[in-house]
């Protein structure tokens, strides 16, 4: 059967023509076409040397004799070309930007092979000498790439320690030697252990060391054991492998150890760590690495380990609940937060430090505490410390109508606590007969130097503590919950010390 003459074309192709015949004629008239329409044209051999080079790929990139760059390595003459990684893969690339000093050229390379499939080199074409063809491309990776930014800086943001030890408040002898341990233990990288109770600021004196140590451009990465599901602890601190457990993510999840790569991993309630994990714990300190839950793969870390704690240590390695290992490991540099009652003399600026903070929260101008309502303060245990300080200004704050806070305002919220504690002067319900108030000021109470104030609040505490004790000291400073040496030095100070 003949085929019609409209069936061929001017490079007689045939109408079912064979694919070795269709690829004879089509790939050269395809590699003319895209030579002609692109931007330039360039060729290497298997070793990367240039083989060839088009009229307008050389004048586009300032060379005047393209054959004076034959033979030469791509990188000689194009530094950023990848065509190199295209002939040692095999693989094309289809769409990228190339950088030519201040241009950028949209490029695309693909391997050459001969007859037999073997790679004998690779050909790149310039699609465009200007990214302004991809403009809608472009737009979307543009703002990809802001949206990508942002969330890191958010994420960095989130990970940096805002505290430095500057901002553990007080000068007390009590205030200054714990951050002058605390200075010392930043430019040690040994792993530190902080103890003291609840609300004494743990974590703060954890981020000033952080941001005090070589690693304070590394994350800060705080978690607190206690509050994590113990059936998710291991996952939490040390990251899972896809589909580690039923229902787990089919990506990998990292854990918090590596997420503190580079910096400080803060964990607070150490005694909180379920004792199965106390032994993958040790080994991550020893051997800095981390095995992830259900993976066979150790990574390598660079972690500093900040570990807190309220609860007696001791105590629970003779119970057998803390491995007395992992505490030795643990407790390379051991801190003792002091409680504020053993630094009363540092309340006046904590007090103002936690109004200004209330008061930037808020919006709201800060209030200020009349003498008798500063001595008050001063005069309690503060068992929680200064988060339970600042809690008390913060309800405090909700009740007054002025600007001034009195005592009057602070005795409903301290209820037992303030009955309990030694202020005498503060003992009566009706606090318009001792009390003094904006509305109503005392003639019975006058205005003394806030010191004095301060002073005579302690001796009465001291007074107090020593007569319920009948005489005890040991059980004098117990009850006040400061130490024996604590009490030695106050009752020197206010005479007492004979008695």
């Amino acid at each position: 059967m003949s085929i019609a003459r409209d069936a061929l074309d001017n490079h007689g192709l045939i109408v079912g023509v064979s694919p070795e015949r269709f690829r004879a004629v089509a790939m050269p008239l395809l590699f003319d076409h895209l030579n002609a329409q692109c931007e330039g044209t360039i060729a290497v051999n298997r070793q990367a040397r240039i083989v060839w080079i088009n009229d307008k790929y050389a004048e586009k990139v300032g060379i005047r004799d393209p054959a004076s760059v034959l033979g030469k390595e791509i990188e000689e003459v194009l530094p950023a070309s990848r065509l190199r990684e295209v002939v040692e893969s095999g693989l094309p690339s289809i769409i990228d930007l190339m950088a030519f000093g201040d241009e950028h050229f949209v490029v695309t390379r693909i391997p050459l092979r001969d007859e037999d499939g073997t790679l004998v080199g690779a050909l790149g074409f310039v699609l465009f000498d200007r990214a302004r063809h991809l403009k809608p491309l472009m737009s979307k990776y543009t703002s990809l790439q802001t949206q990508l930014v942002a969330t890191q800086n958010e994420l960095a943001k989130a990970r940096r320690a805002r505290y430095t030890i500057a901002g553990f408040i007080g000068n007390s002898p009590a205030a200054s030697e714990i951050k002058r341990q605390a200075r010392r233990a930043a430019q040690l990288d040994a792993t530190v252990l902080l103890r003291g109770e609840t609300g004494t600021g743990k974590e703060l004196l954890a981020q000033g060391i952080h941001n005090l140590s070589p690693r304070a451009r590394g994350p800060f990465v705080a978690v607190n054991v206690a509050a994590i599901p113990e059936s998710l602890v291991e996952a939490e601190l040390f990251g899972t492998a896809p589909g580690a457990f039923t229902g787990a993510d089919r990506k990998a999840r990292i854990g918090k150890f590596e997420v503190a790569n580079g910096g400080t991993l803060f964990l607070d309630e150490i005694g909180d760590l379920p004792l199965p994990l106390q032994a993958k714990l040790l080994r991550v300190l020893q051997e800095q690495e981390v095995e992830p839950l259900g993976s066979n793969q150790v990574k390598a870390l660079n972690v500093r380990v900040i570990a807190a704690t309220h609860i007696d240590l001791e105590a629970k390695v003779a119970a057998g609940q803390f491995r007395d290992d992992l505490y030795y490991r643990l407790n390379v540099l051991a801190l003792r937060v002091p409680p504020l009652r053993e630094r009363a003399s540092d309340i006046p600026a904590v007090v103002e430090h936690l109004l200004d903070d209330i008061a930037n929260r808020s919006g709201q101008p800060p209030m200020e505490l009349s003498p008798e309502a500063l001595a008050l303060l001063c005069a309690q245990p503060w068992r929680g410390n200064v988060r339970e300080l600042g809690n008390l200004l913060e309800r405090a704050q909700l009740s007054a109508d002025g600007p001034q806070l009195q005592a009057a305002h602070l005795l409903p919220l301290l209820g037992e606590q303030a009955r309990s504690a030694d202020a005498p002067a503060y003992a009566s319900s009706a606090p318009s007969a001792a009390l003094p108030t904006e509305a109503a000021p005392s003639e019975e109470l006058p205005l003394q130097p806030l010191a004095q104030t301060l002073a005579q609040a302690e001796r009465r505490a001291l007074q107090s503590a020593l007569a319920a004790c009948k005489g005890n000291r040991r059980r004098a400073a117990m009850e006040l919950g400061i130490s024996r040496a604590s009490l030695y030095s106050k009752l020197q100070q206010h005479g007492l010390s004979q008695r």
